[in-house]
């Protein structure tokens, strides 16, 4: 009798560990297939020299600049091995390598960057554009707008658009990634002005947020 209950104990045991384990096996293959899928859908309306993404509800205005204009990041010596105003001009830009104070950064390959998630450090740029004469112009060749939903990394394809979520207080957004930087140690990236308020960090400076590049369906 007594073995008879201890095989029983034994079978339930077994059972458990076997649901245990089964349970876990679910909720890692559910994390693998959800963790990147942000998936959303976009609409363009196309101006006079300009283009407009919506996505969901946020609006991005994509306008080239002139070439006569400087760089947000005057500090980028070259991209492609070219003078950087040459190879936006040639749209060399996307994935390209460039150096900034002589390093020489690699970005991602857009399938890497389909993956990328990413907590950190972000900060932001942009309003001492506006105190300087004329406009800026992106690492890509888009005219800089300090007040829009723009963002600079150093790494991700440009340009990308990736959800930023502050994660001090939970606010989301989504932003275009079309320039380099931030090139200040301890940073994943620099938000432009407008974004920062969005995210309500923009009197503080810096936040602690979690980045990730989402699948745009058209």
């Amino acid at each position: 009798m007594r073995l008879k209950k201890v095989k029983t104990f034994l079978w339930i045991l077994l059972l458990f560990v076997v649901l245990f384990f089964l349970s876990c096996s679910i909720f890692k293959t559910t994390y693998k297939v959800t963790k990147y899928t942000l998936k959303t859908t976009y609409k363009v309306t196309k101006g006079v020299g300009k283009v407009v993404y919506k996505i969901g509800k946020f609006s991005f205005v994509v306008v080239m600049a002139p070439l006569s204009w400087p760089l947000t990041r005057g500090e980028i010596e070259s991209i492609d091995n070219l003078p950087p105003k040459d190879a936006i001009r040639k749209g060399r830009v996307k994935k390209a390598p460039y150096v900034v104070k002589g390093k020489r950064y690699v970005p991602m390959s857009v399938k890497e960057a389909s993956k990328y998630h990413q907590k950190g450090i972000a900060s932001w740029y942009g309003y001492e554009t506006l105190r300087q004469k004329g406009g800026h112009m992106t690492a890509n060749g888009e005219a800089f707008d300090p007040k829009g939903l723009n963002a600079a990394h150093k790494y991700l394809p440009l340009p990308t658009y990736v959800k930023v979520t502050n994660l001090e207080n939970n606010r989301m957004i989504i932003v275009r990634v079309n320039d380099r930087g931030p090139f200040v140690k301890g940073r994943i990236i620099d938000l432009s002005a407008g974004a920062a308020k969005r995210l309500g960090f923009y009197k503080k400076g810096t936040a602690r947020v979690l980045v990730e590049t989402i699948e745009i369906e058209g």
